[in-house]
């Protein structure tokens, strides 16, 4: 598995092309802004982009979605219980950004993403938002604004929860094996086992 990370909008939000070597089938996680530049980037490499996957609902992880859907003409994946979070950005944001795109497929606990000889399976990983989920497979995990290198996400905005973001990442995240590697929302990627040996919030 082939990950390129391309840092976008203001956020500094980690976008992710994640490929299959052997095929060059690929999927976009979290495209924040900045369509224009990943677009650039998947040609460069020549991949085969097969859906766009938000890992929650924040404009932050989602900016760009349209652009990629109109130009890309793949399905737009949402986790099921962020469709709230997604609709409704904010009343101000709404209106500079009017309605988002719609996705096509609402994502489930436990569902596989294939691209090529690869996949991820979706896992639940709440607290940030109420619908947040990580991306997990072939020694990698895809966290959202779930867990960070020597940090974790917030949870002061609509849907938060401290309490269930540590349950998340104790209960399902430092459960992985330890050599995984970690690739957050923002940030340098770490590893389970790093996090889980000396991040001060999981403690």
């Amino acid at each position: 598995m082939h990950v390129q990370t391309l840092v976008v909008s203001m956020f500094a939000t980690n976008c992710y092309l994640v490929s299959c070597r052997e095929t060059g089938e690929g999927i976009i996680i979290d495209p924040g802004a900045e369509g224009k530049r990943i677009l650039l980037e998947i040609e460069k490499h020549g991949l085969n982009i097969t859906a766009i996957v938000n890992t929650h609902g924040h404009i932050d992880h989602t900016g760009a979605n349209g652009r990629l859907k109109e130009t890309l003409r793949v399905p737009l994946l949402l986790p099921a219980k962020e469709l709230d979070t997604y609709r409704n950005p904010g009343f101000a944001l709404k209106l500079i950004l009017g309605r988002p795109t719609p996705p096509d497929r609402l994502l489930q606990e436990g569902e596989q993403l294939s691209f090529g000889k690869r996949r991820l399976t979706v896992m639940e990983t709440p607290g940030h938002t109420k619908g947040s989920i990580s991306l997990y497979g072939t020694g990698a995990v895809f966290t959202g604004d779930a867990l960070f290198a020597g940090s974790i996400g917030r949870t002061d905005l609509a849907g938060g929860s401290h309490e269930l973001l540590i349950r998340s990442i104790k209960e399902r995240l430092l459960t992985l094996p330890s050599q995984t590697v970690v690739y957050p929302g923002h940030g340098p990627a770490t590893s389970i086992g790093a996090e889980a040996r000396g991040n001060p919030f999981l403690l």
